[in-house]
């Protein structure tokens, strides 16, 4: 496999909690940070920065995180898609890939049916097919952009034609845009593996779904996309659980009990139903699913077991989280990874932790 990659990730101020649904008082956002965000996650060894779409459009932050002159990757884990155009996408990337000189990573999700059609207002279709057809036409853009040839792109969800030289922004030195996409089923899987440079799985996942389920489809995916075998290292595969560590057991504990909360808002989600049902917690995922429906979002974290903690997460202490850490996430080649930093003696122990996850 490709060398780890570690991530941190790029926050307003406002981190994302299931929490939020139970109307606490939340800080406003704030941009001021971001850059030295940039220069902390650097100094400290982490490869790149990444941040979501949640509340606010990731992009802003990228453009910000950008003014800061770093190494560090920029990326975007993820940016939802199928709300806006392909060619509308392909501008803003471009755009970012310039600015920050080629550090752009460029992470992209489908959402599901819900939050597309009733949220956005936008309309909903064969999701994988259509994510295969978005990447193409971004890609058909930039290439366009890049060497002036006619732009001609055709699939059965995005056609695009018409790319006259007013509308063309010029050449850049970094024309290659890693793509990634976010995917849980088998389908999307494949379409990531054949059409994409990375996948994005998502935290709701297994040790036995990573096994049977994603890590064979993106293989399948990968055979078709006609890239040498011998390049399959290169192909980036992030994420794939959550994160509960703390510096003692105790603290500990109290990071299992809220990691039940985060399990219990995702296992409420039908499209994330597979992932419990190969563990045979598909009742669970049922009954979580009915709760949500009533908007009894206190009720459902207590149907969420330990034993379902530790196979979603990473469970570990400071001192043994980087060996539960890699076991847990064998087969991948980006994490994201961090614990609270208060002081230079945190530091020190995230700097080591980071240190020890590189090692084989």
């Amino acid at each position: 496999m490709a060398a780890m990659k570690i991530e941190r990730g790029l926050n307003w101020g406002t981190a994302y909690t299931p929490e939020m649904q139970q109307g606490g008082k939340r800080p406003e956002p704030t941009w001021s940070t971001m850059r030295q965000q940039v220069r902390e996650a650097e100094a400290l060894g982490y490869d790149a920065m990444v941040v979501a779409e949640t509340q606010h459009n990731p992009y802003l932050a990228l453009a910000v995180a950008a003014q800061e002159p770093s190494k560090l990757q920029l990326g975007t884990g993820i940016a939802l898609c199928f709300t806006k155009s392909p060619v509308d996408t392909a501008y803003t990337a471009w755009d970012l890939q310039r600015m920050s000189g080629g550090r752009l990573v460029l992470g992209l999700g489908s959402q599901v049916k819900g939050h597309v059609t009733r949220r956005f207002s936008m309309p909903w279709s064969k999701p994988a097919q259509r994510m295969k057809d978005y990447v193409g036409a971004m890609r058909a853009c930039w290439r366009t952009w890049q060497t002036g040839e006619k732009i001609d792109y055709r699939s059965e969800h995005y056609n695009v034609s018409l790319m006259t030289p007013n509308f063309s922004p010029p050449p850049q030195q970094h024309p290659d845009i890693p793509v990634l996409i976010a995917a849980v089923q088998e389908r999307m899987l494949e379409v990531a593996g054949e059409v994409c440079d990375g996948v994005r799985l998502h935290g709701i996942v297994t040790r036995k779904y990573l096994d049977q389920i994603a890590f064979p489809h993106l293989r399948k995916g990968y055979e078709k996309s006609g890239r040498p075998a011998s390049e399959w290292p290169n192909f980036q595969i992030s994420g794939g659980g959550f994160l509960c560590v703390a510096k003692d057991k105790d603290s500990l504990a109290k990071s299992v009990e809220n990691m039940k909360s985060t399990i219990a808002f995702y296992g409420s989600t039908r499209s994330y139903r597979s992932s419990f049902e190969l563990d045979e917690w598909g009742d669970t995922a049922e009954a979580l699913h009915k709760l949500s429906m009533q908007q009894k979002w206190r009720e459902m974290p207590r149907l969420v077991t330990e034993e379902m903690v530790h196979g979603f997460a990473a469970v570990g202490t400071y001192a043994d989280i980087a060996s539960v850490f890699k076991k847990r996430f064998a087969g991948t080649n980006r994490v994201g990874f961090d614990i609270p930093v208060r002081d230079d003696h945190d530091r020190g122990v995230l700097k080591e932790i980071l240190q020890d996850l590189r090692q084989p």
